[in-house]
């Protein structure tokens, strides 16, 4: 995948970081007749604390399925994560050409291998980040692997061979066209999502109403 410079998530932290901020990944495997099959999939990415086990990404699932018999027969896939921060429309650009029409957005997309984790005690650690992220109120009976339910579940470790982001939130616009473009975003969209746009663009809006760089854009 070639990606330009400017668009390239370049820390390792902050890959990691956006995709344990999402809810949704998708994974692609390859199935009986060479088709890819990809799936929606609740994740979490964890990073381990020993040398024995690779940092992975982790989803549960049925023990039965063709994604399943998918990753049996071919371990090999595919695994993406995307944000789509802000539509932009043509006008943004140019009076009347719909070719100009652009987007902003942050994605990573992950070459790995992918494994049915059969040890119950990684399975029990895998269950429980995946339990950390999505409920963080807690409220529930940590898991361990002597419990039914970790018996009970498919759990898919993913390890990527290769990881890459992308991301283009006004990173590779001068100064002042960026904020030309955060003009256009608060007249066309509802205010409180114009400024989390302008937020992960890494401009702020003063008391007055200025529009300030704060900072470089999020990631």
């Amino acid at each position: 995948m070639q990606i330009t410079k400017k668009l390239e998530i370049q820390s390792k932290n902050r890959i990691i970081d956006f995709l344990n901020s999402q809810s949704v990944g998708r994974i692609a495997s390859i199935d009986i007749n060479g088709y890819p099959q990809i799936i929606p999939m609740n994740f979490v990415y964890l990073q381990q604390q020993d040398t024995i086990r690779s940092d992975a990404v982790y989803m549960h699932s049925h023990p039965l399925g063709e994604k399943l018999e998918n990753i049996k027969r071919n371990p090999k896939v595919g695994f993406e994560v995307d944000q789509h921060i802000c539509f932009l429309p043509s006008y943004y650009f140019h009076p009347t050409d719909a070719s100009q029409a652009d987007t902003l957005y942050i994605s990573v997309v992950i070459k790995g291998t992918a494994v049915i984790v059969e040890d119950n005690e990684e399975k029990a650690k895998a269950l429980n980040g995946l339990m950390e992220k999505y409920q963080k109120e807690g409220k529930y009976e940590v898991l361990d692997p002597f419990m039914p339910s970790v018996h009970e579940v498919a759990v898919i470790k993913i390890i990527p061979k290769e990881m890459r982001g992308k991301y283009k939130i006004g990173q590779h616009w001068a100064p002042a066209y960026r904020l030309k473009m955060a003009e256009h975003i608060l007249k066309r969209e509802e205010k409180k999502f114009a400024e989390a746009i302008l937020s992960t663009m890494g401009i702020s809006i003063s008391p007055d109403g200025q529009l300030i760089i704060r900072e470089e854009p999020l990631m």
